[in-house]
């Protein structure tokens, strides 16, 4: 009889996979441990194992489909066995009991019709006509021209051009009496205009205007930037991923469920920064590279130390106190975030930390996490400062009670024993979940923090 493999559970927020691709197909021998297949979770992608000896000789889920946990993935049996059918999948369930409704995806508004100085319904590149050489009927291109047309009134009367250029040159800004046409009979087309858009050089010289004294100006000013003109991008519905629903529905969880208290501190940055640079130059052969963060990553767990209320989670009726400083670190993919976790943070040195969050962060970017390597974190950092964000608040990651957003360095005047002189601040700002603890403890742990990261010497120890 062959035995059915169904979708497993491969992280503790997963509701449903993705069957990315198969790497065996039907009729391959298998044996337990084979590698069967790729599956994306909503925080990594890992491999589906076979815990059966035989041949693959059913594949119910083609790949690129999403699949609920514990429906059926294929089926191995022996050579020649007649496969059975898939078995009904389990229907999923919601928190209360009840079937749960898939979501319906919401239909593409309606784009309001353009007003007179307004740019035309749909951007130029859709405009289309629908007859070749665009000459016919205004009906096939969009409907009568707005007045706000930018051409000499002598000359309008005159200018044979269609509707639906007439419309791209205002919306272009482009005086339609200085192009020439291609169309039948000298018409103007949409392709004129479009092509003077992009290459204002096209135009023809006011003097040379029909209609037009040299002497005379309409007003106009061609556009001679150099930036394309068109749609940002295709207008289109995409399905939500399955990473990226599952930060919407923990996000909002943790902004409509937890209370925030937020709270800032500057520091001197410069220690930091001096330290750094020096193990960083002393060590560069043995191949050192600290990062800021790699310290903030450390301070963060020594900080909980000193103060372990703020390393508490929130469980309803009780509060978790964690006997350890698991450090998670937000990575940004294409998709979403993920927070991978530095465990045990506060028995490990900068240098041990550094090593891991490369490691961690490789494997986050290529989706190789496993499911301990981002889960049972007691505390986040989240990193901007790499992009220049000077300051900003993160949102909490349940069940944490805090979070610490970090900004960049800025070089800026500071006051140093009564004298102001050049120096580096860094700001971090603290999400606090009000019902495990208050400001005021956050405000120690933040104090706790900046004497570590002023005093940088004491994280080497």
């Amino acid at each position: 009889m062959a035995d059915i493999i169904d979708m497993p559970k491969l992280s503790d927020t997963m509701t449903v996979g993705t069957l990315v691709k198969w790497l065996r197909k039907e009729g391959d021998a298998v044996k337990s441990g084979d590698m069967l297949a790729e599956i994306e979770t909503d925080k990594a992608t890992m491999e589906l194992e076979s815990f059966f000896d035989g041949t693959l000789l059913k594949i119910y889920a083609p790949a690129g489909s999403q699949v609920a946990i514990g429906a059926a993935l294929c089926a191995v049996g022996k050579a020649g066995e007649a496969a059975p059918a898939a078995p009904a999948a389990p229907e999923p369930k919601s928190e209360g009991g009840s079937k749960k409704e898939e979501p319906k995806p919401t239909p593409a508004p309606t784009p309001a019709a353009p007003s007179p100085v307004a740019k035309p319904t749909d951007e130029p590149h859709h405009l289309v006509s629908s007859k070749p050489g665009e000459g016919g009927s205004s009906q096939s291109e969009g409907g009568p021209a707005p007045s706000a047309v930018v051409s000499p009134p002598s000359s309008d009367a005159r200018l044979r051009i269609s509707p639906l250029a007439r419309k791209i040159a205002a919306y272009e800004k482009i005086d339609a009496s200085r192009l020439t046409g291609t169309g039948p009979h000298g018409r103007i087309v949409k392709a004129d205009v479009l092509a003077a858009a992009a290459n204002p050089a096209l135009l023809k010289q006011p003097s040379a205007v029909s209609g037009q004294s040299s002497g005379k100006s309409s007003g106009f000013s061609p556009q001679v930037s150099g930036f394309a003109r068109g749609p940002i991008q295709e207008e289109r519905l995409a399905p939500v991923s399955t990473m990226r629903g599952v930060i919407a529905k923990r996000m909002v969880e943790s902004t409509t469920t937890i209370p925030y208290v937020y709270l800032d501190i500057e520091i001197d940055a410069e220690p930091l920064l001096a330290v750094r640079a020096q193990l960083n130059t002393g060590l560069e052969k043995e191949g050192v590279k600290l990062s800021v963060n790699d310290f903030i990553l450390k301070a963060s767990a020594e900080a909980l130390r000193r103060v372990p209320t703020v390393n508490c989670s929130w469980e309803g009726s009780h509060i978790l106190h964690h006997s350890a400083a698991h450090v998670a670190f937000a990575v940004a993919l294409e998709d979403g975030l993920i927070t991978p976790v530095v465990r045990d943070c506060h028995l490990k040195s900068v240098f041990q930390i550094s090593t891991e969050v490369k490691a961690l962060g490789k494997k986050a970017k290529d989706k190789k996490l496993a499911p301990n390597d981002y889960t049972g974190g007691t505390f986040c950092v989240s990193n901007l400062g790499m992009m220049g964000i000077p300051k900003f608040t993160a949102i909490i990651n349940p069940p944490n009670a805090a979070i610490l957003a970090v900004g960049t360095t800025v070089a800026k005047a500071v006051v140093k024993n009564g004298q102001v002189v050049p120096g580096q601040t860094l700001t971090m700002t603290l999400s606090c979940d009000h019902r495990v603890f208050d400001g005021a403890v956050g405000a120690q742990y933040l104090g706790a923090l900046k004497d570590l990261l002023e005093k940088p010497a004491l994280l080497l120890v």
